[in-house]
C-alpha cells in the first residue's frame, strides 16, 4: 500500500471513529454518567474503630471485607443508583450515594451495627425493665425508646446470626390488625433454638434489641416452631422498613464511624458541571481563534483536530459509563479543560515544526512527511511522561482525585490518536495539492519560502 491510499484509510477510520463516538455521547447528559458532587448525594468515609478493650490490630482484613459487602447490601436497597462502597486504607471504607433524597436517614442505616439480641427480660435489673415497659405502655415514638446501659451485661437468647429474612408488613388480625410490623424467618439452628425457649417461656416477656437500643418487648403468647417471629410495636412504615434493612443485611463485624461526611445538593453540583462547560467551552473558542488567526488554513486543521478529538474524547467517556467503570465527577471536567490545552499544544508543534522543516529548504511533500513525524515524536515523547504521572495519581489517590487523573489518562490517549489518523494524514495529502499551490493561505510565512528557495539555489550553484 502506498502513502497515500494509506493516508486516505486513515483518515476513513478517523472518521467512523467520530461516527461512532457519536452514536455513543449523544446526548450527553445521558450518555455519559454524572459522580455525586455533580448529580447530588451523600459521601462518607466510615473508619473502624475497635470495641473497648481491643487494641487497633484487632480489626483485621476480613473484617473489613465483610463489613464492605455488609456496607454494599445496606447501599442497593435504599433503591439508589450508580452507588458505590470502596476500601480506602485498611480500616476505612468510602461510601457514595448518588441522588438520595434522605441523606440522614441512609447515613443511619449503613453506619448501624446492626447487632440483633432477643433477650430475656427476667435476666435484666428491674429499673430496666421498668423502663421498658412504661415506653411500650405509652405509645411513645420509637425516638425515645429505652436503652440497655453498658454497664449491664446480659446473656442473650438469640442473635440477628439466625436471622435468613426480615421485611416490614402489616399484622393481620386481632385488635393490632394493620399495625406495622417486622417479619422475619430464621435458619433451623435458630428455629430450634427459638422453638426451646418459647416453649418453656409462654406469657413470658422478651425483649428484641438492636444495638443495645429496644425495638419491642413483646409477651410471648404461644410456642413458636416454626421461627416465623413477628416484631409489633410503634412503627412508622420508614422505622420498619429500617429495621428490616439491618436485619436482612447482617451485623457488622467491626463499628463504623463517619469521619468525613459531606451531602452535596443536586442544584449545586449541575452549577458547578455547567460552569466547567462554560469554561471549557470559552477555552476551545479562544484557542481556535488564535490558531485561525495565527496558523490561518493550518489553523483550521487544527480547529478540526480538536473537534475531533472532543468527539474521541466523549466517545470513550461513554463508553465507559455505558460499562458502569466511569463517571464524570468536578475534578475529571478540570481533566477534561486540561486535555484541552493539551490536544491544543500537540496542534501548535505540528505547525511549527511543518514551517521549521520548510524553512530547512525542504519541499511542502517532504516538510508535512518529516514535519509532522518529528512533531507526533516530540508530543508522545512529553504525553507518555504526564500519562505516568497521571497513572501514579490514579494509583495512590482516592474518591473524586481519581477522575482527574482517568480523565488526564484518556484525554492524552484521543490526543495521540488524533495525531496519528488526522492531523498527519491530512497535511500529508494536501502537502502535495492545495498546500505547495498557495503556500501564504496555509500559513507558511514567506522567510521559510525564500530560505527554502535560497537554499535551493545554493545547492544548485554547488552542483554546477
Amino acid at each position: 500500500m502506498d502513502p497515500k491510499q494509506r493516508n486516505y484509510l486513515l483518515l476513513a477510520l478517523c472518521v467512523l471513529l467520530v461516527i461512532g463516538s457519536w452514536v455513543l455521547f449523544m446526548p450527553p447528559d445521558t450518555k455519559i454518567t454524572q459522580a455525586l458532587d455533580i448529580r447530588g448525594g451523600l459521601s462518607v468515609i466510615l473508619k473502624a474503630v475497635p470495641s473497648a478493650g481491643q487494641s487497633a490490630n484487632s480489626i483485621t482484613s476480613a473484617d473489613m471485607d465483610k463489613a464492605q459487602l455488609i456496607i454494599n447490601n445496606r447501599v442497593n436497597k435504599l433503591g439508589a443508583s450508580e452507588t458505590s462502597v470502596q476500601r480506602e486504607g485498611s480500616d476505612s471504607l468510602l461510601v457514595q450515594i448518588p441522588g438520595i433524597k434522605n441523606a440522614t436517614e441512609a447515613l443511619k442505616i449503613i453506619n448501624t451495627t446492626g447487632k440483633l439480641e432477643f433477650v430475656d427480660m427476667s435476666t435484666l435489673p428491674s429499673a430496666t425493665v421498668d423502663a421498658i415497659n412504661t415506653w411500650e405502655g405509652s405509645g411513645a415514638a420509637r425516638s425515645s425508646a429505652p436503652s440497655i446501659p453498658e454497664t449491664v451485661t446480659y446473656t442473650p437468647v438469640l442473635g440477628g446470626e439466625v436471622i435468613k429474612t426480615a421485611n416490614a408488613g402489616q399484622s393481620s388480625g386481632g385488635t393490632s390488625a394493620g399495625q406495622i410490623t417486622v417479619n422475619l424467618t430464621m435458619n433451623s439452628k435458630g428455629q430450634q433454638a427459638w422453638a426451646n425457649y418459647t416453649r418453656t417461656h409462654v406469657n413470658k416477656q422478651v425483649a428484641i434489641v438492636l444495638d443495645r437500643v429496644v425495638q419491642s418487648a413483646p409477651v410471648i403468647q404461644e410456642p413458636i416452631l416454626t421461627g416465623d417471629t413477628q416484631i409489633s410495636g410503634n412503627f412508622t412504615v420508614d422505622e420498619a422498613n429500617y429495621l428490616a434493612t439491618v436485619l436482612q443485611t447482617g451485623s457488622l463485624p467491626v463499628k463504623l464511624e463517619p469521619v468525613d461526611t459531606r451531602e452535596v445538593g443536586a442544584t449545586l453540583g449541575q452549577d458547578s458541571l455547567r460552569q466547567g462547560v462554560v469554561a471549557a467551552l470559552i477555552g476551545m473558542l479562544i484557542v481556535a481563534i488564535y490558531l485561525i488567526v495565527f496558523y490561518r488554513g493550518m489553523g483550521v486543521i487544527s480547529v478540526l483536530g480538536l473537534g475531533i478529538f472532543a468527539s474521541l474524547f466523549l466517545g470513550l467517556l461513554a463508553g465507559l459509563s455505558q460499562f458502569g467503570v466511569f463517571a464524570l465527577s468536578l475534578p475529571g471536567v478540570a481533566g477534561v479543560v486540561l486535555t484541552i490545552g493539551l490536544a491544543a499544544d500537540s496542534s501548535i508543534l505540528i505547525n511549527e515544526r511543518f514551517r521549521e522543516e520548510i524553512g530547512f529548504g525542504k519541499t511542502v511533500r517532504s516538510a508535512a512527511a518529516s514535519g509532522t513525524r518529528h512533531a507526533i515524536i516530540t508530543s508522545a515523547d512529553a504525553d507518555i511522561v504526564t500519562f505516568v504521572s497521571a497513572l501514579a495519581l490514579f494509583a495512590i489517590a482516592v474518591g473524586p482525585v481519581k477522575g482527574f487523573a482517568l480523565t488526564l489518562m484518556l484525554g492524552i490517549a484521543c490526543d495521540l490518536v488524533m495525531m496519528l489518523l488526522f492531523s498527519r494524514p491530512l497535511i500529508m495529502l494536501l502537502g502535495e495539492t492545495l498546500i505547495a499551490k498557495s503556500p501564504a493561505l496555509w500559513g507558511i510565512p514567506p522567510e521559510a519560502i525564500a530560505a527554502r528557495a535560497t537554499t535551493g539555489k545554493k545547492g544548485g550553484a554547488s552542483h554546477a
